[in-house]
C-alpha cells in the first residue's frame, strides 16, 4: 500500500556502499565454528569482520532486515535458534525479551561497555532494562533522531523550539517531510496531544504517553493535521539526495530527516559550498522521536564457549576505534563516548555534544494499531 523506498536503513546503506561488498560464503546456519547475526547491512565492517574471524578462528555469518517488523517476524519463527545475535531499536528490545527472544547479558563480560556516554550507560539508559525483573538485555550501539534540519537565514531558530513550525503557513511551499508514514504520524501526534492536553489523561494501554499509543479522537485529529500539512509541502522527499538538493538549493527552508542530510551540507560547506546557516533541531517543546540501535544475544545462546564469542564481538563493535568507523561510515551518532578521539568538526557532525537531548526523546515503537495508522495515512495520501 505505501511507498517503502525510503527507510532509515536504506538512508544509512545509502551512505556505506564502501562498506558493503560481501566477501563472505555462508556456511551451514548448524555449523558449531559460526557467530550469526541478523542486523542492519550499513553496520558491516568487512575489515573488523575478518579480523574478529581470524582471532577467533570462527565464521561470521551476517543475514540483514531492514526494519524491526521483519527482525521481529524472523525471530518468532524459530529465529532464536537460527541467530546468535540480532539487532533492534527503540522499544522493541524489551518486546523481545517479553517474549522469550532474547537472553539477559552481563556487562561486565563486555569491558568497551564502561566507555558509553552518560546517557547511554547501563544504569542511566534504562529501554535497555527489562521493566520486570530489571535485567539489562543489550548494549546501546547508535542513536539518532527524526528531528528538523532547517535554514537558520530564513527560518528563526526560536521558531524550530516547536512542532508548528513545519505545520505553519509561513512558510507555504517551503517545507518538506520524509515519505515514511510511522514517523510522520507519530511527530504529527506530539502536537495534536499537546493542543488537546491528552497525555496526562487515562491512556489507551493503561501506561504513560507514547505517540505511537493513540486513541481514535488523537488520531483523527493527526489525520487532519497531516492533511492540513499537506498543502504547506513542497513535497515529500523519497531519498536524501533530493532532500539535499532541495536544502542547499534553498527551495526547501525546514525538513524533517534523521539529520544524514544536515551532516552532508555541513561537509559540503567545508569543500567549498556556499555557506547557509544550516541546523538541526532534536527535540521541540512537545517532544522528538529519537532511536538507540542495539546489539542484543538472542535466548538460543547458552552459557559457554558461544555466549563469550557473542560479547567479544560486541566488544569489538563498541570499542572507540571500530565506533569511529561506524560512525563515519553510517553516518549517525554512536553511543560511546568519541569526544577524546575527534576533532571540533566531527562533535558538530555527529552531535556528540548533544546527547543529552536522547534523554527526553520518545522511542520509536510499534504503533499500537498498525492498520488504523495505514488507514489514517492512505487517508492523508489521498486527500
Amino acid at each position: 500500500m505505501f511507498d517503502t523506498k525510503l527507510t532509515r536503513r536504506s538512508v544509512l546503506v545509502a551512505g556505506a556502499t564502501t562498506a558493503l561488498a560481501m566477501p563472505f560464503v555462508r556456511p551451514s546456519w548448524a555449523a558449531p565454528d559460526t557467530v550469526r547475526a541478523l542486523m542492519w547491512e550499513a553496520y558491516l565492517l568487512p575489515d573488523q569482520i575478518t579480523a574478529f574471524e581470524e582471532a577467533n578462528k570462527v565464521k561470521f555469518v551476517p543475514s540483514f532486515f531492514d526494519g524491526n517488523s521483519e527482525a521481529y517476524n524472523k525471530l518468532r519463527v524459530g529465529g532464536s535458534k537460527e541467530f546468535d545475535l540480532v539487532q533492534a531499536d527503540g522499544f522493541w528490545p524489551q518486546l523481545y525479551f517479553r517474549e522469550g527472544l532474547l537472553r539477559a547479558v552481563d556487562y561486565s563480560k563486555v569491558p568497551n561497555g564502561s566507555g558509553y556516554l552518560p546517557e547511554f550507560e547501563a544504569e542511566a539508559f534504562k529501554v535497555l532494562s527489562d521493566p520486570q525483573s530489571g535485567k539489562k538485555i543489550g548494549f546501546p550501539f547508535c542513536w539518532g533522531a527524526y528531528g528538523i534540519t532547517y535554514d537558520a537565514g530564513k527560518v528563526p531558530p526560536e521558531r524550530t523550539e516547536t512542532l508548528e513550525c513545519m505545520f505553519s503557513s509561513d512558510y507555504s511551499g517551503m517545507l518538506s517531510t520524509s515519505a515514511r508514514f510511522e514517523e510522520n504520524i507519530a511527530l504529527a501526534a506530539l502536537l495534536v496531544t499537546d493542543r488537546l492536553g491528552s497525555r496526562d489523561k487515562p491512556r489507551p494501554d493503561g501506561k504513560p504517553f507514547n505517540p505511537y499509543v493513540l486513541s481514535d479522537e488523537e488520531l483523527a485529529e493527526v489525520e487532519k493535521l497531516l492533511i492540513q500539512q499537506k498543502s504547506l509541502l513542497l513535497t515529500r522527499y523519497q531519498d536524501n539526495p533530493t532532500l539535499f538538493q532541495l536544502l542547499q538549493s534553498g527551495a526547501v527552508v525546514a525538513a524533517t530527516e534523521f539529520a544524514q542530510v544536515f551532516r552532508q551540507l555541513l561537509t559540503a560547506e567545508a569543500q567549498g559550498a556556499a555557506p547557509v546557516d544550516f541546523r538541526h533541531a532534536l527535540k521541540m517543546k512537545e517532544g522528538g522521536l529519537g532511536w538507540v540501535d542495539t546489539w542484543l544475544v538472542t535466548s538460543g545462546v547458552q552459557d559457554g564457549a558461544k555466549f563469550d564469542l557473542c560479547n567479544s564481538f560486541i566488544d569489538l563493535m563498541i570499542s572507540p576505534a571500530v565506533m569511529k568507523k561506524i560512525g563515519e561510515v553510517a553516518g549517525c551518532s554512536t553511543t560511546v563516548d568519541l569526544r577524546s578521539i575527534s576533532n571540533e568538526t566531527e562533535r558538530k557532525l555527529f552531535l556528540m555534544d548533544r546527547s543529552n537531548e536522547i534523554a527526553d526523546l520518545f522511542m520509536f515503537d510499534q504503533p499500537s494499531s498498525p492498520e488504523k495508522w495505514e488507514r489514517v495515512w492512505s487517508n492523508v495520501q489521498a486527500a
